[in-house]
């Protein structure tokens, strides 16, 4: 695994292209957000999927993924018509450290074994992941980089994360420290938005 060094506010946009490009070409990257690392490929990428799910001993029906989208209106290509309700509250809290669940729409469906019918959709307030983004063949398909048991110890810190998965990923995008909150999670598949999970991300 290759660990780059970046910029948190300024990245440097040669090694932003080099590392699309590597993506874009099946390359599996830890990269960091607003709240945890997280480990991602091409939304594109199917086998990179079923990858990112044996990294994390995770059936692809059981891992929680999220598409890492560059800006609201980029979000409609992926899923059927978002309610007014709901694009008035992503408008109001993205970017930052929320995921809304929401349909999914046959596009997406295609690239996963179970047909997944619902998606996690992120747009973090990261200044290398928004750099990153315009280079990029497709959206990032991520999983948060944690476990209950080592979560503290091993996923926040880009020594122990490049230590646990030298192995196991190709790219390590290193940021700094993470947080140690995971995002807030909306889900907005039915009649009204439901907290899943509070997190970094505060609600009203």
């Amino acid at each position: 695994m290759q660990r780059i060094f970046f910029h948190t506010e300024n990245p440097n946009i040669r090694d932003l292209k080099e590392v699309a490009a590597r993506i874009n070409n099946g390359e599996i990257v830890i990269f960091p957000t607003d709240t945890i690392y997280a480990l991602g490929c091409l939304m594109t990428n199917k086998q990179g999927i079923e990858r990112i799910c044996r990294i994390t001993n995770k059936k692809e029906k059981q891992a929680k993924m999220s598409l890492i989208c560059k800006d609201i209106s980029s979000i409609a290509q992926f899923t059927p018509q978002i309610s007014n309700d709901v694009f008035r509250t992503m408008k109001r809290y993205l970017p930052g450290p929320y995921t809304f669940i929401l349909r999914s729409n046959n596009y997406v469906q295609k690239f996963f074994k179970n047909n997944r019918e619902e998606i996690g959709v992120r747009i973090p307030e990261n200044k290398i992941l928004e750099g990153l983004q315009p280079f990029l063949d497709a959206p990032l398909i991520s999983t948060s980089l944690n476990s209950e048991d080592y979560f503290q110890k091993h996923y926040t810190d880009p020594d122990d994360i490049e230590a646990e998965f030298q192995h196991k990923a190709d790219l390590l995008l290193d940021g700094g420290i993470g947080d140690l909150e995971e995002s807030t999670v909306l889900d907005c598949t039915g009649q009204e938005i439901i907290l899943v999970r509070e997190g970094k991300g505060p609600v009203d």
